[in-house]
């Protein structure tokens, strides 16, 4: 099967979102989110809970956590087989901040 090609949402002078986030956060968290994109890469829009989510109207957020810490990393999917990655939160309530879901949106527009 044909893998999906996961990206990172660029904005026009180059700073990276995503890149940005996950280079902020614990490397464990890092780290492990890095092995769930290789999930994304092969299962695409089939990888579902735990792992992944259908937020609303195309964003989905990618789960990962490690002991107490949680992170999430929304995206969306363009054409066939490729994965945007838009923006990542720490997790600190029950419900994805809306805020966030607007930013990821923002950026799929753009």
């Amino acid at each position: 099967m044909e893998k999906y090609q996961v990206i990172f949402y660029e904005h026009a002078n180059g700073d990276c979102p995503v890149e940005d986030f996950l280079s902020s956060v614990d490397a464990k968290l890092s780290a492990k989110a890095y092995r769930l994109l290789e999930l994304v890469s092969e299962y695409g829009a089939d990888l579902r809970e735990p792992y992944s989510k259908h937020l609303s109207d195309g964003i989905f957020k990618l789960r990962i956590d490690v002991a107490t810490n949680a992170i999430r990393l929304l995206y969306f999917f363009i054409d066939k087989r490729c994965v945007v990655l838009t923006n990542g939160f720490v997790k600190k309530r029950p419900k994805t901040p809306v805020g966030e879901i607007t930013r990821a949106k923002a950026y799929r527009k753009d």
